[in-house]
């Protein structure tokens, strides 16, 4: 039975999960995740995690946030006057905002902080910094 390699396309279903149990995100109630190992196209640790692996071969892998979403970057955290925000929008700790950045590319930030003149956004992806673990089942080698 082969295995799968960098390059292979392959099909998997997967769970993700925070340490508290939590689940972030799965497959299981859809259609499995296509992608090609080693592009870049995943997370570097769920990439390591698939090789090797046979079809129908299930596993749990813990990946620490350099193997995932990297760590969190305190460069990513900005203060935005409230007045450059639409009128509209009350802003509380916790939401989730849509912005522009500079070369015109949408992305989702994160209110840390409220103040009376300006509100503090965090950039960073929201798995940042955490440890993250996935089972995994290789459906299919493309």
């Amino acid at each position: 039975m082969s295995t799968v390699k960098a390059n292979d396309k392959v099909r998997v279903h997967y769970t993700g999960k925070l340490n508290d149990g939590q689940i972030f995100d799965s497959s299981v109630d859809r259609e499995p995740l296509e992608f090609t190992v080693g592009t870049g196209m995943m997370i570097p640790g769920f990439d390591k995690a698939v090789e090797g692996m046979e079809v129908n071969e299930k596993k749990t892998v813990t990946l620490k946030p350099e193997d995932a979403y990297g760590e969190v970057n305190k460069d990513l955290f900005h203060k935005v006057e409230r007045s450059q925000l639409p009128e509209d929008l009350k802003p509380e700790v916790g939401q989730i905002l849509v912005a522009g950045s500079p070369d015109g590319r949408e992305m989702q930030v994160t209110v840390q902080e409220v103040e009376e003149e300006t509100i503090t956004i965090d950039a960073n992806h929201p798995l940042a910094g955490k440890d993250l673990t996935f089972d995994i089942q290789i459906v299919e080698i493309l």
